[in-house]
């Protein structure tokens, strides 16, 4: 399509004008900018300039440049520059839907009518809906109906959006509240009515006026009150250590508004003095709204009360049906009567659920009771004596059966009838599970019930559920509901098969054993006498765990092979390589014209059945190759033309990237015809080797006809396109290096003409000899090898030419002929002389276009491999085989670029790095290892092409990347990592993709053919490569910028931008040199602005001025306060949203990247707004991720796994079929009017929306939204690289999530969504982070069983017995059903088979398990464990910074110790000791066997807890550093420090730290923590008795008695402890004489003991382990009560032994660090420039070093020259061997620049160890490693 109003050509229109302004001057119409040049934005500026009769406010004079919102901001007291925010706003979204309209309006210079009420409508659904919630007419008064539609309507529709706008703009933080804004504009469009309608104020008899008017007045008298009504409740908060349920959130405040007293309390104007507004008076104050978020494990029993219902019933009954005979099926059990009257006490279980449920409801949520809320505590009460009737009913009809059968001695008629008649009261207690069934078949019904506000459905459904204004109509489609139900009845009927025969069945037999077991001789003294029911419930407990839990295994199974499955349908993964590509390049061209250019088509044929059919076959085509699309790019098409700017443009962007050279460009790229081929000229990498086999094919087929020949080459395109491109090119050369009108000249003419006429009369092979073909390729090659070398020789082209023509005229014609004939035929000269000598002449070297092509016909001649390696960087054939992969994939068509939806992109930025600086690059850790050098090693080859590209641009030497080229070299390090930069430069790409899409939307076919040959090639000689400009740009006409400005906006939320430029810091300047390099970019940031009465608050927005040459301020809206009252970056983007445009908002973090290939596919992917996913359109359109941060480390390719997993098949699964999916984060697009309406893109109450992201998900589905998945377009992200940073990420991830359990959100999603897509909420959300819980649970109930039945003495009691021990022999099987959690990585080799293919799927699963993947994926575990239930128990959960940079200096043990202890490692020596003690007091465990088959997985689990830490920590098994770690540990746990000190410092400090979340739980989480503390006693209880002190004695007074060793100790350990303080300094003396004393107290007491007693040597270690656990019991109970004991005597004794315990437990972990330390056969892996970022197992750390492959590689077991050289110069100092030097020298030499960076490492560490100690540290490994 041309464009309506092309201005002149220009390279880059002048964008200046004197007033400064966002994207379009809207205050000067008559400005030089291309988007005024648009129709459609005159008419909406026209249309709001119509002010017509209005009557003037009377507040300003009226300007006659003045327009509805200037009215509007008059009148009600706006800001001036939200009103010119706003103004722009509104324009540029009406000028952009009036472009979309189809048809188009029959006048362009008018807005039309439908475009405003489309977007009222939209703008002001949620405002409507509320109003009939509330049973309140809505204020807008316009009438729907077009027949009654007039011009004050459309200039009231006008009035009205932009009120709502102008309201929205200037919320602040209430934007969070979208009911309380629709309560505002209410009111205030009430009051406009009155305006508009003249109305007459009944007190002044004057016209009247809004009751807020002046000078922000909309602010100060609307906003700021609630607003510090928010404020007031956040500081009742107290920093979120304040218990939920005693201050409003900004949920409970827009809930206030759910209800109709929010009219009668806050009226309007607002009543300052209203009860809303107290936060301090408790009898005033208004309490939670809505919902009670209170603090307890029990709220995933009341949110997903259905799903325990549905455990627990099935548990219940497979027992009762199993326990009759273990050994028949259950169907036959079922036969027996009284099984099925067993069955039915499932009744009384579920209605006593059904009772727990109220019971909590009323508990919980009893401070919602008030006056105006007292039928809710009605229905509280009513549903518990509800419930308790029901239990007792079921009771008493249950108990009816067995007394009537008892009575008859038999299952006679009337004990039957008594069990019709349990089943019809049944029936009547599921009476409303049946109905709910029912409405879930015809889903529509319940939609409807539920949306409609008719007072006889609320008063039906008021018994099941409160009224709220969101979670209703949440029912999905009929066929929607069918595939999610299908699925999760297969997962569930899988489940309980399994759980039945190979979980419970085989546990019933032994437990009647069991309970039938007799004489059981215990080992200590019995409580409960001869009973073994705890025994019993012991064995239960693991396997009724697992059974809780292992439907999250089933779904992980399930879902992955349904994923795959979808994802096949979805045709992903068809190209996967540069191979595969080949095989479908020639259909490439035109898959991306079908999906990336517009199609002109008919406007009643869009949408229709027949295009739709069409569409599908004409995909299938290309998909499989039916027919020759490509036949219609031959190269005199506008499509190729199109194609070839497209593709010539990707592979641009990969050399600005450097993830290609200039070779491999030449390769790629698609050549513009200049030489005048024929056939469309396919990158050389297609063709390679193609011309070569044709001519082989010639040759076997030399006497066959031309046809046959031909039809043989020609069945490979490529082969066919090469043949004649090269006979082309080689004519075209050939005629212009020999000069025109020269008797040469025309003897080539000739011969060409020769053998273009046989070629036409199909006698080619008759004329010609084709066993000369050769020999004159041959002399081509050289020829052309002669033309593309820098130092041309004119006289060996001749000589090769001559030698040509001889091969011509001797050889090649069949017919041969003489010299007189060759002359009277024009192929020999009639002069003498000889031939080309004074005829050649090459172009000049500045040609480039020349020589360019004459290299791609040399790599045509001459290449003979199929350069399946081309592109050398993965992530190069990564984005070309997933951009061309995804061109086949299904997707909307794309519209053009006019009439495409507007976009905005929002990154919230802090304080993290923009550019990273020099020192940063040169600065090197202890090792010697910069992280610039780590850059170059991990990314080698892009260092090559950045260092090429930089030579290119003029660099003469390396030196000058640290002086004139340091802004590239640090932008190269700045894309390689997690930068603002990266992100900038990303998201950059869609506005040089949308300027290049409107070019050939509206270019002509004469504009792309003239303008592709002005293109000047990128070569060796050619222009620098801008990150700005493409080679595209120089074909711009002008419009290009005024249509990518209209549509897209970046806007970087940089919070503290202000702050940052006030102190100077480099920061804000790199911020400025991105606006300045990115004219799409804006910055809004929150200024503060210090006045007399404190502070002001202000959102700015900001840009570069290109013509003024500085940073511009564009907007200034005052905000009512400080910005931050909740989670700071989702108030981060609250704030910068006013700022964005456009219909969608694509959310995008500070650490996400994009690519320009897939900018391309933006338009399409809005398109997909339109289309009805089951029964809704999208609002939230997820798309694909692609985690760039893999390669970096071993670690971070774990890490990249599992997310992609997740973000790949995972959410695909959750889109379709399941429903379900949410938002998890970014990049997903959102459909900005719908989510700004709505309460935003996140939720920022504090603390309960830590997780910010997944609340806008809940949020969207609560409210009837739609959230989808599409596949074909993906954006990068990076994940953190670094254990420390992963285990603080997932931390705070599991942390958000115990706070979600608390929410209301998913209360109410667990309540009002119907039951399988329930599950795949819980089961995707709250519930894998609690089914990971009950993993560690598992482990932990298993091995304290297996610890009581040992030490307890029933192992040994059944040990002979063979029927019980079958009862062993089946718990010992329950810990291997655990193990099924190996099927959670099922989704990452399933994902992987599907994408990459099965063996490198299976090869990369391998390569991860030798790399110990396992070890870090147990250890997240413990991390996610440990923070998940820790914040549902106590609280405690906060923002985590993870840190986004490279991981490269070594983590010091303490270090390690303060992240890890409480949560892994203190842990793991509970569960080490257990297994200790067992393997010491079981009689099963003496089998060595049997033990390893026991505990193997847990041993497993310990070591993983306890050495993830060290194995992943660079250099962590250095013995050095090992000993200097230990020396640092000891600093900081006896550092005192004081009360500044910070918990890195000082022991203490770290202590009470890890305390907090103590002292802000509640009291019910301070008893089940002493309640969990008291198993640590438990150790005392059992051992004691097993001591030889104790003579075999199972008395009560052995355990008393034992309790006068923790006396003593604590007495013994006080009195060194009083010693040491009071003599150690000045009285030392007196210090050493109380420790004699207390030895030699302590050697009579045990000689002594030793005796009078049976008293054993060994009973001093074995007490130990019984004394220790209960010494660390104690402490973990004196914390609870550390208010209490804090302000005794006793609590510096606390300190001092937990200050020992942490000593204690810190060297445990220690000593298996310090073995592999010292162990020869670690001391070659752990080299630190090998273990950089990963520790000694990592996956590219071969790479850190000299790329090293094999084995060797795997397990980074190396022999490293720099290491060699450390120990050859100990040995030498030692011995004084100086003909050593040599040796090492030599090993420097070959060392080269790595070994310098060792030598480095050497002298820093011979700083702090002389070389002396080094050597016998080093020195015992010299000789083993000589030998080996």
């Amino acid at each position: 399509m041309t464009h309506r109003q092309r201005p002149p050509p220009s390279p880059e229109p002048d964008l200046s004008d004197v007033s400064p302004y966002n994207i379009i001057p809207i205050h000067n119409l008559l400005a030089d900018h291309p988007s005024l040049r648009f129709p459609e934005v005159r008419a909406a500026t026209a249309a709001l300039r119509a002010v017509g009769d209005l009557r003037r406010p009377p507040f300003i004079p009226w300007q006659p440049h003045y327009d509805l919102l200037d009215w509007l901001g008059a009148f009600f007291g706006f800001q001036s520059d939200n009103v010119s925010n706003q103004r722009e706003h509104l324009v540029l979204h009406l000028a952009n839907a009036q472009m979309r309209l189809q048809p188009p309006p029959d006048n362009i210079d008018t807005l039309d009518p439908s475009v405003l009420r489309r977007f009222r409508r939209k703008l002001l659904s949620n405002y409507t809906h509320w109003c009939s919630f509330l049973g309140r007419k809505s204020n807008i008064w316009i009438s729907d109906s077009r027949r009654q539609y007039s011009a004050s309507d459309y200039r009231r529709e006008l009035l009205y959006v932009s009120l709502y706008l102008l309201i929205w703009g200037e919320s602040a933080n209430l934007r969070f509240i979208p009911e309380c804004i629709c309560y505002i504009f209410h009111h205030m469009a009430m009051e406009l009515n009155r305006i508009l309608e003249d109305y007459i104020d009944e007190n002044t008899g004057r016209p009247v006026l809004p009751s807020i008017s002046g000078e922000n007045a909309f602010l100060n008298r609307v906003v700021k009150p609630i607003y510090d009504t928010v404020k007031a409740e956040v500081a009742n908060s107290r920093n979120g250590t304040a218990p939920h349920s005693n201050w409003r959130n900004y949920d409970d405040i827009n809930e206030y508004f759910w209800s109709r007293r929010c009219f009668d309390k806050l009226k309007w104007p607002i009543d300052i003095g209203s009860n809303f507004f107290a936060t301090t008076t408790k009898g005033k104050r208004v309490g939670k709204t809505g919902f009670v978020e209170q603090r307890s494990f029990l709220n995933l029993f009341r949110s997903f009360d259905k799903l325990w219902t549905m455990l627990f019933l099935f548990l219940q009954a497979a027992i009762i049906v199993s326990w009759k005979d273990p050994t028949d099926h259950p169907w036959e059990a079922l036969k027996d009567r009284d099984v099925q009257a067993k069955v039915l006490s499932v009744f009384i279980t579920w209605s006593s659920l059904r009772f727990l449920k109220a019971l909590l409801d009323a508990v919980m949520q009893y401070k919602l009771v008030s006056r105006e809320t007292s039928w809710l505590g009605v229905r509280m009460v009513m549903k518990i004596i509800t419930s308790v009737i029901w239990i007792i009913i079921f009771v008493v009809f249950y108990a009816r059966i067995w007394n009537q059968k008892k009575d008859d001695g038999r299952w006679s008629g009337a004990a039957n009838n008594r069990v019709i008649t349990f089943l019809e009261v049944a029936l009547v207690f599921i009476l409303p599970e049946i109905l709910a069934t029912l409405l879930f078949i015809i889903p529509w019904v319940r939609n409807f019930i539920e949306n409609t506000n008719w007072r006889i459905f609320y008063l039906v459904t008021w018994w099941f559920q409160s009224r709220t204004f969101v979670g209703r109509g949440l029912r999905e489609g009929l066929v929607d509901n069918i595939k999610y139900s299908l699925f999760w009845i297969i997962v569930i009927a899988t489940k309980f098969i399994f759980s039945y025969f190979l979980q419970i069945k085989p546990m019933i037999q032994p437990t009647k054993d069991f309970l039938d077991l007799k004489d059981v001789t215990y080992e200590w003294h019995q409580f409960f006498g001869n009973s073994n029911r705890f025994a019993v419930g012991l064995l239960w407990l693991p396997v009724v765990l697992i059974y809780l839990m292992d439907l999250q295994i089933w779904y992980s199974i399930y879902s992955s092979f349904v994923g795959a499955a979808v994802g096949l349908f979805s045709h992903l993964g068809e190209i996967r390589n540069v191979q595969q590509l080949r095989l479908r390049f020639q259909f490439f061209a035109s898959a991306m014209q079908f999906n990336l250019m517009p199609e002109e088509q008919l406007l009643n044929t869009r949408g229709t059945f027949r295009s739709k059919f069409k569409d599908i076959i004409y995909r299938l085509k290309l998909r499989y190759g039916l027919g020759r699309p490509f036949k219609k790019l031959e190269s005199n098409q506008v499509e190729a033309h199109k194609f070839a700017l497209i593709w010539n443009e990707i592979i641009l962007t990969f050399r600005e990237e450097d993830i290609v050279s200039d070779l491999e460009v030449e390769l790629l790229e698609l050549p513009q015809n200049t030489w005048n081929i024929r056939v469309v000229q396919w990158p050389c990498l297609l063709l390679c080797n193609e011309l070569l086999l044709a001519l082989s094919q010639a040759k076997e087929l030399v006497d066959a006809p031309d046809r046959w020949l031909w039809k043989k080459i020609g069945k490979n395109e490529y082969r066919r396109c090469s043949v004649i491109e090269s006979y082309d090119s080689i004519k075209h050369l050939l005629l212009t290096i020999v000069q025109y009108n020269t008797q040469e000249h025309s003897i080539l003419t000739t011969v060409f003409q020769e053998i273009d006429n046989s070629i036409n009369i199909e006698k080619f092979t008759k004329t010609f000899n084709m066993y000369a073909l050769p020999a004159i390729h041959t002399k081509l090659i050289t020829l052309v090898d002669l033309i593309i070398k820098s130092n041309k020789d004119i006289n060996k082209i001749v000589n090769t030419l001559q030698a040509i023509y001889e091969v011509v005229t001797r050889d090649f014609f069949k017919e041969k002929r003489t010299m007189e004939e060759l002359k009277e035929d024009g192929l020999a000269p009639h002069r003498p002389g000889l031939l080309f000598e004074n005829s050649v002449t090459l172009p000049d070297p500045t040609n480039e276009n020349f020589y360019r092509q004459a290299r791609r016909l040399h790599t045509i001649l001459t290449s003979r491999d199929s350069m399946n390696n081309i592109p050398v960087n993965l992530e190069a054939r990564r984005r070309i085989a997933f951009f061309s992969n995804s061109l086949f994939m299904n997707m909307p068509h794309a519209p053009q670029v006019e009439k495409m939806m507007a976009f905005s992109v929002l990154t919230p930025y802090y304080n993290e790095e923009v550019v990273y600086n020099k020192e940063q690059l040169r600065t090197e850790n202890e090792d010697g290892v910069s992280t610039l050098y780590y850059l170059q090693t991990i990314y080698a080859d892009e260092w090559v092409n950045f260092l090429q590209r930089m030579r290119r641009e003029g660099m003469v030497s390396e030196n000058e990347l640290w002086t004139n080229k340091l802004r590239e070299l640090r932008l190269w390090a700045s894309y390689r990592g997690q930068t603002l930069a990266r992100t900038v430069r990303g998201m950059m790409y869609y506005y040089r993709a949308l300027k290049m899409l409107a070019f050939l939307d509206s270019a002509s076919e004469m504009d792309i053919r003239e303008g592709a040959k002005e293109l000047i090639p990128m070569g060796t000689g050619g222009r620098s490569l801008s990150r700005v400009d493409s080679t595209v740009s120089v074909m711009f006409k002008g419009h290009e910028y005024g249509t990518a400005l209209m549509k897209y906006t970046y806007v970087v939320a940089c919070q503290i931008y202000g702050t940052q430029k006030a102190k100077k810091d480099p920061h804000a300047d790199e911020i400025l040199y991105l606006m300045k390099e990115n004219e799409a970019l804006r910055v809004a940031y929150v200024d503060e602005v210090a006045t007399r009465d404190g502070t002001d608050y202000y959102s700015v927005l900001v840009k570069f001025d290109q013509s003024l040459g500085k940073e511009v301020e564009i907007y200034r809206v005052k905000l009512p306060g400080p910005l931050k009252l909740g989670e700071g970056k989702p108030e981060n983007q609250n704030h910068a949203l006013i700022f964005t445009r456009g219909d969608a908002v694509q959310t995008i973090d500070m650490n996400q990247d994009n690519y320009f290939e897939e900018a391309l596919k933006m338009r399409n992917l809005l398109e997909e707004y339109k289309q009805k996913y089951g029964i809704r359109k999208p609002n939230i359109l997820g798309v694909r991720e692609n985690i760039f941060t893999g390669s970096v480390s071993s670690l971070a390719w774990f890490m990249s796994a599992q997310e992609t997993s997740f973000v790949t098949l995972g959410q695909r699964v959750l889109a379709n079929p399941l429903k379900i999916r949410l938002h998890y984060g970014h990049p997903d697009v959102f459909d900005r009017f719908w989510f700004l309406t709505r309460g935003g893109i996140s939720k920022a109450s504090r603390l309960i929306n830590l997780s910010e992201d997944i609340f806008a998900g809940f949020n969207c589905t609560l409210r009837g939204g739609n959230v989808t998945h599409h596949e074909y377009i993906q954006v990068g992200k990076g994940r953190d690289v670094g254990l420390n940073q992963v285990s603080m990420f997932e931390a705070k991830v599991a942390s958000g999530n115990g706070e979600q359990v608390l929410s209301r959100d998913v209360y109410r999603l667990g309540q009002r969504l119907d039951f399988f897509r329930m599950l795949s909420f819980f089961y995707t959300t709250v519930g894998f982070f609690f089914n990971t819980m009950m993993i560690s649970l598992t482990v932990y109930a298993f091995l304290w069983g297996r610890l009581y039945l040992a030490l307890s003495g029933v192992e040994s009691s059944v040990a002979g017995n063979a029927n019980t021990n079958r009862a062993l022999g089946t718990i010992l099987n329950q810990q291997f059903i655990v193990q099924l959690g190996l099927f959670t990585a099922l989704p990452m080799i399933v994902e992987n088979t599907l994408e990459l293919g099965f063996l490198a799927a299976i090869w990369d699963f391998i390569t991860m398990q030798l790399q110990l993947s396992s070890v870090f994926y147990t250890f997240s575990l413990g991390t996610r464990s440990h923070y998940f239930g820790r914040t549902i128990l106590h609280g405690g959960a906060k923002y985590r910074a993870t840190g986004r940079g490279f991981v490269v200096q070594h983590k010091s043990f303490a270090e390690n110790y303060r992240l890890y202890a409480r949560s892994h490692f203190i842990k793991a020596i509970e569960l080490g000791l257990i297994l200790t003690v067992y393997a010491a007091y079981s009689p099963v465990a003496k089998g060595t066997f049997t033990y390893i088959a026991l505990t193997i997985s847990s041993w497993f689990l310990v070591v993983s807890w306890i050495m993830a830490p060290f194995v992943f920590n660079p250099s962590g098994f250095d013995w050095l550093k090992t000993v200097y770690d230990f020396d640092d540990f000891m600093n900081w746990i006896w550092f005192r420090g004081s009360v500044f000190a910070k918990p890195e410092e000082s022991w203490e400090q770290w202590w009470y730290e890890e305390q907090d979340h103590l002292r802000t739980t509640g009291i019910l989480g301070k008893i089940l923590e002493i309640i969990l503390d008291l198993r640590f006693f438990f150790f005392q209880y059992g051992i004691v008795y097993q001591l030889g002190i104790a003579a075999g004695s199972k008395s009560i007074f052995v355990y008393i008695l034992s309790w006068i060793y923790i006396i003593v100790a604590l007495a013994i350990y006080s009195a060194i402890v009083y010693a040491r303080d009071k003599y150690a300094a000045k009285e030392h003396i007196y210090y050493r004489l109380v420790q004699f004393l207390v030895i030699v107290i302590g050697i009579l007491l045990i000689i002594a003991l030793w005796e009078f007693t049976n008293f054993r040597f060994v009973d001093l270690l074995t007490s130990l382990l019984a004394f220790v656990p209960t010494g660390w019991g104690f402490l973990l109970i004196a914390q609870v009560f550390r208010p209490v004991l804090e302000r005794s005597f006793i609590w510096g004794t606390v300190v001092s032994v937990a200050r020992t315990y942490d000593t204690f437990f810190g060297v445990i972990v220690l000593m298996p660090v310090a073995a592999l330390s010292w162990l020869p056969g670690l001391l070659l892996a752990r080299n630190p420039k090998v273990e950089t970022s990963q520790g000694f197992v990592g996956m590219d750390t071969c790479r850190v070093c000299r790329k090293e492959s094999g084995l060797n590689c795997l397990l980074n077991i190396r022999v490293d020259v720099g290491m060699w050289k450390e120990y050859l110069q100990l040995l030498y100092l030692f011995l004084g061997c100086k003909q050593l030097n040599k040796v090492v020298d030599e090993g420097n030499d070959k060392n080269g620049k790595v070994d310098n960076i060792h030598e480095s490492r050497v002298k820093k560490s011979s700083k702090s160890a002389p070389i002396p100690v080094a050597f016998f540290v080093r020195a015992p490994y010299i000789l083993p490693f000589s030998i080996m």
